[in-house]
């Protein structure tokens, strides 16, 4: 039985099942495709703990469910000082979950923590302009950069605010403290975890009174769960079930899937191995045969239109086996094994992208050798330059909509993400990063993305959507940066 076949009686089963009503009107539950390795909001690049701890933590700015940026915690828009210094004034009659006092010294705190070397942050690349930070008054914070930062204000809509106590004492990363809508309630390891609305809330009071969040990495069980109304919500909804579902909604997604090559050892060490792995594989194919519209083939590079820094002039690499079996003669890399990394579930058909892929590239004369990880120790790979092996499949977001963002975590050769050692691309990204000057800065990240689609330092794929499916109760719009705010939920 294929897989779309299979999923299909799982439709037909589903679909006979009398459907449950909640036992609570005000409750809802979601379901997510990997469990949080942490619910320390600051230590990793993880989804799972995003979709829990974006209702639990703040930040200092806030996007709307369009991508506008406003303040948030901060009383208004930060202000540059000058060059190097940026101030933020704060909210007043604010404070955390255990009734630690928000202000400028929990910021100063929470800000200080998270660009520490020692505390090693994979969110480093967000916040990589930012040397510390000051309470300068009880309400007021002073926010130092290495160099003149355009985009500040949008780093700090991705810092979520940590009170000193909580975050120093034993547990935390079990125990999320913020000021948000929702509180934490508990964490049943391997099943979910519970929020309640806080009732002490500073904003406008949330209409969910509790969420539990269930992991259910299988994609089949995630849909019969929401068929059998067991489940409100439920992420990464494959394309050919939208019409199975009782709701679904989609928007043109933030997330671009990329194969990360290394530039630095093994086979793919050599351009030419790079450039026929970009060849080899049919993206049109990818975005049809998979995703059915709701995707489009990326051009070269690791930027969506809507990101300031895309450059229009890369066209990306096309369909051309012929060229890639050529290149992999010429570099001598004929049955060359190539080992490809992926993880399966926290992505909308990851897994089945890199077996594509992986088919792909088998036929172009090389040997892949696909490998599988469980997501916690998938990210210890992705984040670890020594184990991440000749190829890692990861899809990356970009919720600063800037170039910076993805450049300085994936391009530069010392990003988290990166697999190359490119000084004259590290300088460009680093020119970039401070210039203020709009046209130059759009020059720089158009040359810089120029330099690495020439290097194939990636497989470049797609940009693909954002789908969910919902019960018929639930009432939701989906926004364009990802985040599930059960705050902007209600129940019909």
């Amino acid at each position: 039985m294929t897989f779309q076949n299979a999923m299909r009686a799982i439709v037909v089963a589903a679909a006979a099942v009398t459907i449950a009503t909640p036992a609570w009107a005000q409750d809802v539950t979601i379901a997510l495709g990997s469990e949080p390795t942490t619910l320390d909001p600051q230590l990793r690049e993880d989804g799972g703990e995003r979709a829990i701890n974006d209702n639990v933590y703040e930040t200092l700015t806030v996007r709307g469910p369009d991508g506008t940026l406003s303040p948030g915690l901060a009383a208004e828009m930060p202000t540059q000082l000058d060059e190097t210094t940026w101030e933020v004034v704060l909210r007043d009659g604010i404070t955390f979950h255990n009734d630690e006092p928000f202000d400028a010294e929990a910021v100063a705190y929470s800000i200080n923590r998270v660009i520490d070397p020692e505390f090693n942050s994979e969110q480093a690349s967000f916040f990589s302009t930012i040397t510390g930070a000051e309470a300068v008054g009880d309400m007021t914070v002073q926010v130092k950069t290495d160099g003149p930062d355009p985009i500040l204000p949008a780093r700090l809509y991705w810092m979520k605010m940590v009170p000193p106590g909580a975050a120093e004492a034993d547990g935390f990363a079990e125990n999320p403290v913020g000021t948000g809508p929702y509180e934490f309630v508990e964490w049943n390891r391997g099943n979910s975890i519970t929020l309640r609305a806080n009732p002490d809330y500073w904003g406008e009071a949330p209409e969910i009174q509790e969420v539990q969040f269930r992991f259910i990495e299988e994609f089949g069980t995630r849909l019969s769960s929401l068929l059998a109304g067991e489940v409100d919500l439920i992420t990464n909804l494959l394309p050919e079930f939208v019409n199975q579902v009782p709701k679904s909604a989609s928007v043109s997604g933030l997330e671009l899937p990329i194969v990360i090559l290394s530039a630095v050892s093994g086979p793919t060490q050599d351009l030419r191995v790079r450039q026929a792995l970009n060849y080899a594989v049919d993206k049109e194919v990818l975005a049809e045969a998979l995703f059915e519209g709701y995707a489009e083939v990326a051009q070269g590079q690791l930027m969506a239109p809507s990101f300031f820094g895309f450059n229009p002039e890369i066209q990306g690499y096309e369909y051309n086996p012929d060229l890639a079996r050529q290149l992999i003669q010429e570099a001598g890399a004929e049955g060359a094994e190539i080992e490809l990394i992926g993880t399966a579930g926290r992505w909308l058909k990851d897994r089945e992208m890199v077996e594509v892929i992986a088919s792909f590239w088998e036929e172009i004369g090389v040997q892949p050798n696909v490998r599988i990880f469980e997501f916690s120790e998938y990210l210890n790979r992705l984040f670890d330059r020594e184990t991440r092996g000749d190829a890692i499949f990861v899809v990356s977001s970009n919720e600063l909509l800037d170039a910076d963002r993805p450049l300085s975590g994936y391009y530069h050769m010392g990003g988290v993400g990166a697999s190359n050692e490119d000084a004259e691309l590290a300088q460009l990204i680093e020119e970039a990063r401070y210039e203020t000057d709009v046209s130059a800065r759009e020059a720089l990240y158009h040359e810089a993305l120029r330099l690495a689609y020439e290097q194939a330092y990636f497989v470049f794929l797609l940009n693909i959507n954002d789908i969910y499916g919902m019960s018929d109760r639930l009432d939701w719009q989906p926004r364009v940066d990802a985040k599930l705010m059960v705050s902007e939920m209600s129940i019909e």
